[in-house]
């Protein structure tokens, strides 16, 4: 089942209010309610698609967990989704989806795109998960910032 990335987060933000002794399912409910950061960039990739897609799947693997698998759209395009710690001290959750598309034998695109709730304090921590992301996925694959 795909899940949106409001279900996703919502679902995190629960489990940590849990954890932490509060009532997951009022953390749920507001959860829906709270602003989402995100933030998009684009890159390009001097790799084959599937070295391309290697690539994406370590660093985004070592940055978080599988967050659910996501339907393949085609022999040319895949789409990797974890969820992984952004903001003060890595606890709030940041759903990261990157897609990768075969731009030609020797070339791939990848679309990366993370996603975080916002309380009362702006933390920024899509934007700030998705420029960090990108410069370690940059600097694995050899690759420039298309731009984003």
């Amino acid at each position: 089942m795909d899940q949106s990335e409001d279900q996703i987060l919502a679902e995190e933000l629960a489990a940590l209010g849990a954890v932490g002794g509060g009532s997951g399912r009022l953390v749920r409910v507001m959860a829906k309610l709270m602003r989402k950061n995100v933030h998009e960039v684009d890159l390009l990739f001097p790799l084959p698609f599937d070295d391309a897609v290697k690539c994406v799947s370590d660093v985004l693997g070592k940055a978080g967990r599988a967050a659910e698998t996501v339907p393949l759209g085609s022999d040319e395009e895949e789409t990797i989704r974890v969820v992984a710690g952004g903001g003060a001290g890595g606890l709030n959750p940041v759903v990261v989806t990157a897609r990768v598309l075969k731009a030609d034998g020797h070339t791939s695109e990848v679309w990366l795109r993370a996603a975080a709730k916002e309380g009362l304090i702006r933390q920024r921590a899509g934007e700030k998960t998705a420029v960090r992301l990108a410069a370690q996925l940059s600097r694995a694959a050899g690759a420039d910032k298309a731009g984003g």
